[in-house]
């Protein structure tokens, strides 16, 4: 079997070519549309905008020899994009033109009961079934093929399996003679999404083609009518602060409001020359490793080296992130330095040549931090609606879409007298109850400023103004942080996380503060956040997520069980 990949410039290719090697596949690069003729197995990987997709192809030469490959009767394989591709049309980009192949178009989810994008862990359904056991996949799209057989029945033929998010069901893999694809992501879907692509691949061309599929890599269909259902789950992710010990190596470390090293006597001299060790916690790649077989849903490994002032001269980080990325089949995000820079030899880096980087690398999501914080600023500071395609959200998101740009908030409370405070975040002001656990809330008022430069410098901007500013300016996520919390062990904090839920209709990640794993249960009962992230309880073993899982599931939430 000649396989072969394409690649029209997607930021994820890098994870699919990961996963055909673990499973041993060897494969090849279409470089050239002569590559086409000598590929008897395709696999057209890809996230991004439709119009960027089919841009590039044309661009490329490579849109037209697609197609005949796909008409020549070989095998195909679609992944998101690649999937979308061979649609009529899409909204997304109602000016250009798919494949065709499928005559239907590509429609926005309706964001009225839900965050868009969907994002997260959903089941595939097999059509015409309801016994069988789902498996669930990794989703990231804000474009879907719906599921409608009576107004669309030509598209409704072409499914396999549909998913529902929210009251909508889509298309979530189709097959058809020589074509099968995918809405999610199975290179990012861990033990389920690895044994799709190798039962495929594995498969002989006659069971590819059958005009009625056959395929064992998705469950066999018994007989019985489908029964919708939302099965998206609500994520755990495991993060990492990776930086540069005193020795020069690289260690996962973590801090208390932000300070990574050890406590030292005071008087000590070794507090004159440090003010202690860096704390470490365990090497980036074996905690990854660890942390993804232990079942989380998403891995992030912030960098907070010196490092990010010019984030490609940092060659030690990007080989942990290509490590990382070749055993580590779940979404990996990248934050730290996704900014314009200038290198010390006064080379100027653009954040899109930054983020670019971290995708070959094996990145799938960035995450955005200070940038973002001037980049609301100059958005608030303009009046209008919309940014002027320049911040570093915009650039990303543009050539990758917006599924790949993390808007990461760092916020700290500002305490004001209720009675008296008329300032210009009155309507966002928090009220501490009486009664509170915490005592620092009792009786206290204070709404939410943005910090920069690692929570050193609070800027006038609220939580719900950077917030809703990142979501107009392209993010397709919102990491909460809270500096009051980071450390204490003492829960989420609901009322931040509640404001901001407020604020956006894209999904939403709780981080900081998590002690227990009733503080995962208590934040998606309360909040209603997509996804709850920690770090320092998973690295000190004081909670495993096997064990927050199991919780989770106890409580009636739904979680991925399905683990590697």
């Amino acid at each position: 079997m000649a396989l072969y990949l394409l690649d029209y410039g997607a930021g994820n290719v890098q994870s699919l070519a990961n996963s055909l090697s673990k499973l041993g596949h060897s494969f090849e690069w279409i470089s050239s549309p002569e590559d086409f003729h000598k590929a008897t197995s395709l696999i057209f990987p890809g996230v991004g905008a439709f119009q960027t997709a089919v841009e590039n192809l044309t661009r490329k030469g490579l849109l037209e020899p697609l197609k005949e490959y796909i008409q020549s009767g070989k095998p195909y394989f679609g992944i998101c994009i690649g999937m979308q591709v061979l649609f009529q049309s899409s909204t997304e980009s109602p000016n250009f033109d798919g494949l065709g192949i499928i005559p239907s178009t590509v429609e926005r989810f309706d964001d009225s009961d839900k965050t868009v994008p969907h994002m997260g862990w959903n089941s595939a359904d097999v059509v015409q079934t309801s016994d069988v056991e789902p498996a669930f996949y990794y989703f990231v799209h804000s474009y879907c093929a719906k599921y409608s057989p009576l107004d669309k029945p030509e598209a409704a033929s072409w499914a396999y399996t549909t998913t529902q998010y929210g009251g909508e069901i889509f298309i979530s893999s189709i097959s058809k003679g020589n074509i099968f694809g995918t809405q999610f992501h199975p290179e990012k879907s861990g033990a389920a999404g690895l044994a799709l692509i190798d039962n495929w691949l594995r498969a002989s061309d006659a069971a590819k083609s059958a005009k009625i599929p056959t395929a064992d890599y998705l469950p066999s269909p018994p007989t019985l009518s489908l029964k919708p259902r939302d099965n998206l789950s609500k994520r755990i992710i495991a993060c990492m602060d990776v930086r540069s010990d005193d020795e020069g190596n690289l260690v996962v470390t973590k801090g208390d409001q932000y300070d990574v090293r050890e406590k030292v006597p005071s008087g000590s001299s070794m507090q004159v020359k440090t003010g202690g060790a860096v704390r470490n916690l365990g090497k980036p790649v074996t905690l990854a490793s660890k942390y993804y077989a232990a079942g989380a849903d998403e891995i992030c490994l912030l960098n907070i080296t010196s490092f990010r002032h010019s984030p490609l001269q940092d060659q030690p980080m990007l080989a942990v992130v290509r490590a990382a990325a070749e055993c580590v089949f779940v979404p990996l995000t990248i934050g730290g330095g996704i900014k314009d820079t200038v290198d010390p030899d006064g080379t100027k880096r653009s954040a899109l040549e930054v983020a670019s980087e971290y995708f070959r690398a094996g990145a799938d999501k960035v995450s955005i931090g200070s940038d973002a914080v001037y980049a609301a600023e100059k958005l608030l500071a303009s009046g209008q609606n919309h940014g002027d395609g320049t911040s570093s959200i915009e650039t990303i998101a543009y050539a990758y879409g917006r599924q790949a740009v993390v808007v990461s908030i760092d916020p700290r409370r500002v305490f004001v007298d209720a009675s008296t405070y008329d300032g210009p975040h009155k309507g966002e002001l928090v009220h501490g109850s009486p009664d509170s656990e915490i005592e620092n809330d009792r009786g206290k008022s204070w709404w939410y400023a943005c910090t920069v430069s690692g929570g050193r410098e609070t800027r006038p901007i609220s939580v719900c103004q950077l917030a809703r500013a990142a979501e107009v300016l392209g993010a397709g996520e919102i990491l909460v942080n809270s500096i009051d919390r980071d450390g204490t062990g003492l829960g989420f904090d609901l009322d931040l996380l509640n404001l901001v839920k407020r604020s956006v209709k894209v999904p939403v990640v709780a981080s900081s503060g998590a002690g227990r794993k009733e503080h995962f249960s208590t934040v998606f009962e309360q909040t209603g956040v997509e996804a709850a992230l920690a770090a320092g309880i998973f690295h000190r073993g004081e909670v495993d997520i096997g064990e927050v899982k199991e919780h989770l599931a106890h409580n009636d939430i739904k979680v991925r069980t399905h683990i590697a």
